[in-house]
C-alpha cells in the first residue's frame, strides 16, 4: 500500500534533523514509498461555493528528505492540493502553542473524517489538551490546582506545604515552568505575570523532588506501549524536557507505570490518538499526555534499536484500510 501525505508542520528550513519527532515519521513514511506534500497551517482554506460539502485545500509542495545537515530536503513546486481528494492521510504536526488558530484548524480538518485520515484525529486533539485531558485520570497524577487567583493558589500551598511548581495550562517544551519555594516569595510576582501573559488558567502541582532522576517520556502507538526513555534535568536545572537542555537515557517501566499504559490505551485507541507521549515523574506521577506533537521517538530508537516510526506507519496504515 502506498500513500499520498500532507504534512501540516512548522517549516523544514527550522527543524533539528538529529532529534525531530516529524522529520523522523516523514523519513519512516518515505522509506515505505509513500509520497509526502508540506504544507503550512496558515495556508488551509475551505469553500462552499461548489456546493455541499465543501473543499477542504492547502498550498503545498512535494518534499523529498534525506538525512543529511543542512540538504535534509528538496522541494518540488507549490500547488493547490485539495486534502479530500489529492491525499490518503494529513498529519498533523505542527508545534504548539494550542490557541485559537491551532483550534480552528482542527475544525477545519474535522471536515475531512470518512475522505481523509487525519492523525492524530482533529476533535480528539481540540478535546484532550495536554495538562486538561490528564484530569480524567486524577488517581495517577500529583495534587493539581487550576486557577487565577493567587488567594486559590495560597490555599492550596496551606494544604500541601513546601515548594510548587506553576506552569501555563497550555504550554510546550518546558517554557514558563517556575518552581515557588516554600515561603512563596515570589507567587505574587509569578501570578501576575501568569495573568498578564495568558487569558486562560494556569496549573499548580506541589514540586516532586523526584524530577532530579528524570522524567520519563513513554510513547504509546494505537493505545500500545512503543517505547521510553529517561530525560534528566540539566545542571542548575528543574526541567527535564530535552528542548531545554534535559538529557536522555535508557530505561525501564516500573509497575506503576505499566499500569498508567494499560489505563490509557483503550481511551487513546478509542479517540483516534496513534501517537501519544505521556510524562511520568518518579515512576509513578502522571502529569502530561502529549496528544498535539508529541516528540520523543529518535531518542527512543537510539537507546532501544527499534524502529518506531515504522510502528506509527503500519498502523495508520491499519486505519486507513478501515475507512
Amino acid at each position: 500500500m502506498t500513500l499520498r501525505v500532507a504534512v501540516q508542520m512548522d517549516p523544514l528550513e527550522s527543524i533539528n534533523i538529529t532529534g525531530d519527532s516529524s522529520f523522523a515519521l516523514m523519513l519512516a513514511a518515505q522509506a515505505r514509498g509513500h509520497t509526502l506534500f508540506h504544507y503550512d497551517v496558515r495556508t488551509l482554506a475551505y469553500d462552499t461555493s461548489q456546493g455541499a460539502g465543501g473543499r477542504m485545500t492547502c498550498w503545498g509542495a512535494p518534499v523529498t528528505l534525506q538525512r543529511v545537515e543542512g540538504a535534509h530536503f528538496t522541494r518540488g513546486e507549490y500547488r493547490l492540493i485539495d486534502l479530500a481528494s489529492d491525499v490518503d492521510v494529513v498529519l498533523m504536526r505542527q508545534d504548539p502553542p494550542f490557541d485559537l488558530g491551532y483550534i480552528t484548524a482542527t475544525h477545519l480538518l474535522e471536515r475531512l473524517a470518512g475522505q481523509t485520515l487525519v492523525v492524530n484525529d482533529p476533535v480528539s486533539v481540540r478535546n484532550a489538551p495536554e495538562k486538561v485531558f490528564v484530569l480524567d485520570f486524577a488517581r495517577f497524577m500529583p495534587p493539581t490546582f487550576i486557577a487565577r487567583r493567587i488567594e486559590d493558589v495560597r490555599l492550596f500551598q496551606q494544604r500541601h506545604p513546601g515548594d510548587l511548581v506553576i506552569k501555563p495550562l497550555h504550554g510546550n517544551g518546558g517554557k514558563a515552568v517556575f518552581r515557588v519555594p516554600a515561603d512563596g516569595s515570589n507567587l505574587g510576582a509569578l501570578v501576575e505575570m501568569f495573568q498578564n501573559a495568558w487569558a486562560e488558567p494556569f496549573m499548580v502541582q506541589p514540586f516532586l523532588p523526584d524530577v532530579s532522576e528524570g522524567d520519563k517520556r513513554i510513547v504509546l502507538v494505537d493505545g500500545e506501549f512503543a517505547g521510553a526513555i529517561n530525560r534528566k534535568p540539566g545542571e542548575g536545572e528543574f526541567r527535564s524536557n530535552l528542548a531545554v537542555g534535559g538529557s536522555a537515557e535508557a530505561c525501564e517501566l516500573t509497575s506503576a507505570e505499566e499500569e498508567i499504559c494499560a489505563t490509557l490505551g483503550p481511551e487513546l485507541r478509542a479517540r483516534g490518538l496513534v501517537f501519544v507521549g505521556i510524562d511520568v515523574i518518579g515512576g509513578k506521577w502522571l502529569t502530561e499526555i502529549n496528544v498535539t506533537s508529541p516528540t520523543g521517538i529518535v531518542a527512543i530508537d537510539r537507546f532501544n534499536g527499534t524502529d518506531t516510526g515504522a510502528r506509527i506507519w503500519d498502523a495508520i496504515e491499519a486505519r486507513h484500510a478501515a475507512l
